[in-house]
């Protein structure tokens, strides 16, 4: 596989030299500072299994997630605009060869009644989610440009989607510049598996079988002016301590041809589906233990990239996971096209591409990021303001963008709060917010009043 380095990555994981408290000081003292880890460093973290370091680890990672984004999290939602698929990716319920699934792609009114569900809820920030297939003879990237501006042209009460970020298939460079013109934010795509002989085993057929198509596609990305990237693996196809240095090779790969890492990382894990046996049994299924420390040892290694956590895993375990290193998270998530719906506030996910582990609704979801004093946040300031790629990192390495992202989750907690909260989490975040106002210095302080102050005259959607 291309960039992919498995003689090394296996040597590094079969040290069999313990880490010991002096080695370990120097690398999370490194991470505190914001350095950028090398993968010996990676490595040596992901061998850490004494209580007492692992608490050290745990501790850093809180510290460096709050050094650069502050105590907001952002909250979007995924919409899956088609389920059709050509791929036979084993562990997929959209798997080309499964009968149980039924078979959709919106049409942009479809797409239009979803979004403006989500808009009713609260929701901003959209994940366009689709199955790899050419759709009605045409091509799909056309199909994927008429979604997003789909998307972009609801408007409900005055609130619009703010920001569409897209998780396609790989596509060529002439598609990408396409799909940016079409304005969306980050374009996602994840390697699933870098071993490559897992790889060719989950992926038997379909345009997905060719892993060096698949790698390739960020870099195509960014000579297209996408600038912001999402990258990942899905946990649980293979080792997960080699997925996590792979990731990160591929991540350097990226640095040092194009200037740039990743803008996010998502860190799913394989979940049972309908029609799915690979689940029954998965020799590379990840402890919740082990879970908790890749999600900590990604913080620190790439410490000014985004952590973005699905709603594939428990509430208990998202939960404790804000506290580790996650800065974004979807809610109230549905996996099918056409899964969202105005009838009743649980909507139905009979087709979905796997099973979901938290179902509590978008407002559930703020209630318990207020309780652990967190900042839900649904700002999209930076891709309005140009602060993206390069941009975006120059204010995240040092950790001078938490200013910014603190007064714009904010002012989207309060938009949130006045159109959208129960009685409860009215309350809860009023309280949060009088509670971080004193923290404040005075210059953002003003600005945070004044902005406050429009959104009680009926403003939306202001940000610095």
């Amino acid at each position: 596989m291309l960039y992919i380095n498995e003689q090394k990555i296996n040597g590094l994981l079969h040290s069999a030299a313990p880490v010991r408290g002096p080695e370990l000081d120097t690398i999370l003292a490194k991470a505190r500072g914001l350095g950028r880890l090398s993968l010996e460093e990676t490595a040596l973290l992901l061998r850490v299994t004494q209580k007492e370091q692992l608490a050290q680890l745990f501790s850093a990672a809180a510290y460096v997630k709050d050094r650069i984004y502050g105590r907001r999290v952002v909250l979007f939602a995924p919409l899956y605009i088609s389920n059709i698929c050509d791929n036979a990716c084993l562990y997929c319920a959209f798997k080309s060869d499964n009968p149980l699934i039924k078979r959709k792609a919106l049409t942009p009114q479809e797409i239009k009644e979803q979004v403006a569900w989500l808009l009713g809820r609260g929701h901003k920030r959209i994940l366009a989610v689709a199955g790899e297939s050419g759709l009605h003879n045409r091509p799909a990237i056309d199909f994927y440009v008429e979604s997003i501006r789909a998307i972009y042209s609801v408007s409900v009460r005055g609130n619009r989607i703010r920001r569409v970020n897209m998780n396609c298939a790989p596509l060529s460079i002439k598609e990408f510049k396409q799909l940016k013109d079409a304005g969306i934010g980050t374009y996602q795509l994840f390697q699933e598996t870098y071993h490559e002989p897992t790889y060719r085993q989950v992926h038997p057929r379909g345009p997905k079988s060719d892993p060096d198509n698949r790698l390739e596609a960020a870099g195509r990305a960014f000579k297209a002016g996408i600038d912001d990237i999402g990258m990942g693996v899905l946990y649980g196809l293979y080792d997960w301590r080699f997925e996590t240095l792979a990731l990160l090779m591929h991540i350097e790969y990226l640095e040092k041809t194009f200037g740039l890492g990743p803008h996010t990382i998502s860190v799913p894990r394989v979940e049972p589906a309908l029609g799915v046996e690979f689940t029954d049994e998965m020799p590379y299924r990840v402890r919740d233990e082990d879970f908790k420390k890749l999600v900590a040892v990604l913080r620190l290694s790439v410490p000014y990239t985004g952590l973005i956590l699905s709603t594939r895993e428990t509430p208990s375990l998202r939960d404790e996971l804000f506290s580790l290193g996650v800065s974004q998270v979807s809610a109230e998530s549905r996996t099918s096209p056409g899964g969202y719906s105005s009838c009743g506030s649980r909507p139905g996910d009979a087709d979905g591409q796997f099973f979901l582990g938290d179902q509590r609704s978008l407002d559930e979801v703020i209630a318990s990021l207020l309780e652990k004093n967190f900042i839900p946040s649904f700002c999209a300031a930076c891709y309005r303001k140009e602060r993206t790629g390069e941009k975006f990192m120059r204010l995240a390495r040092p950790g001078t963008i938490k200013g910014k992202c603190q007064i714009n989750a904010l002012v989207t907690l309060k938009e949130y709060l006045d159109d959208f909260a129960s009685d409860g989490v009215r309350r809860q975040g009023y309280s949060l917010i009088r509670s971080l106002k004193g923290s404040l210095n005075a210059e953002s302080r003003s600005v945070l009043a004044r902005m406050f102050a429009d959104i009680d005259q009926g403003v939306r959607d202001e940000y610095v």
